[in-house]
């Protein structure tokens, strides 16, 4: 499903990933074992280039495990590398899918103000839309004006209807209304905005708790999905949104956006690592189809720049 544009963005935002990998890897093999100061370079690339140091400290281990002593030409280093990127990728790579039976499949999706979570959310929708499913949305980031306006603008480009109410309305009645209404208008998909603030965890950690009870009366397996949305630009800081958003609101699945705008892309290895939470999507850019399933083998090979 990627296109050469979409595949070339990718590239670009993780250029400079490769490229810092590329610069401890020149003039270093070649004609030269694979040897400790070799693998010693790669591991600090791959730490500097977001990874983080246990992925860092695994993909070491395995290329000293399977290639120690070999002679191996810059290339088949990277090759190497991108397969053990691929190896720990490969098990959280999975798209998000419309299983759940009644209907409709109530998705809440988090993350913090600036993150693109709006956008993210018109974009699955969109997705949701090329698999021939109904969708609607419900515009529960009540906190914030511009983010009902900007849901309900993108909700008439798309063509699906929306539940939403005034600013400062409360969440989970807005919630409450938008899944009678799906199930009652056989919809299949209902992806839920929601309030992205941090500065107080425990009145989200409520209101996202009151979401949930008020969700369990209409169906007791709701919400089926809680995805948490990361700008890929934050780099490291993305892992301790994780933590939060786990503690506060149970995450089930990740997006990373901004990947075509960072260097620091590196850190979708570091989660898949440290947490092993499935990765449902990623973007590169702001067009309504910018948004792609997770292809582990891909994005290995784009940051070691053998792709």
């Amino acid at each position: 499903m990627t296109d050469a544009s979409w595949t070339e963005r990718l590239f670009g935002g993780f250029r400079k990933t490769s490229e810092r990998l590329s610069d401890n890897l020149t003039g270093v093999v070649g004609t030269a074992k694979l040897d400790d100061a070799t693998l010693d370079g790669v591991e600090d690339a791959l730490i500097l280039s977001d990874l983080g140091p246990a992925a860092a400290s695994r993909i070491r281990a395995k290329l000293a495990e399977k290639r120690f002593g070999l002679t191996l030409t810059e290339r088949e280093l990277k090759e190497a590398v991108a397969e053990e990127i691929a190896a720990i990728l490969r098990p959280v790579a999975k798209p998000l899918e419309v299983t759940a039976f009644p209907r409709p499949q109530v998705i809440l999706v988090i993350g913090v103000n600036g993150s693109g979570k709006t956008t993210t959310i018109a974009k699955l929708a969109h997705l949701f839309q090329e698999d021939d499913y109904g969708v609607m949305l419900a515009a529960g980031d009540t906190f914030r004006a511009a983010a009902i306006g900007q849901l309900a603008v993108w909700a008439e480009r798309l063509g699906v209807p929306i539940t939403r109410g005034p600013e400062g309305g409360d969440p989970a009645s807005i919630v409450f209304d938008a899944v009678k209404t799906a199930t009652e208008t056989g919809i299949d998909a209902l992806v839920v905005d929601t309030a992205g603030r941090l500065q107080n965890k425990r009145e989200l950690m409520d209101e996202l708790a009151k979401i949930r009870r008020v969700l369990g009366r209409l169906n007791p397996e709701a919400p089926h999905d809680v995805v948490l949305v990361l700008d890929a630009t934050n780099g490291q800081n993305a892992l301790s949104q994780i933590e939060v958003f786990k503690e506060v609101a149970g995450v089930t699945g990740l997006i990373m956006t901004k990947l075509d705008g960072t260097a620091r892309g590196g850190v979708l290895v570091a989660a898949a690592e440290q947490y092993g939470l499935p990765i449902h999507a990623i973007g590169v850019g702001e067009k309504i189809d910018d948004l792609r399933p997770f292809d582990p083998d891909l994005v290995a090979r784009v940051i070691a720049g053998v792709a």
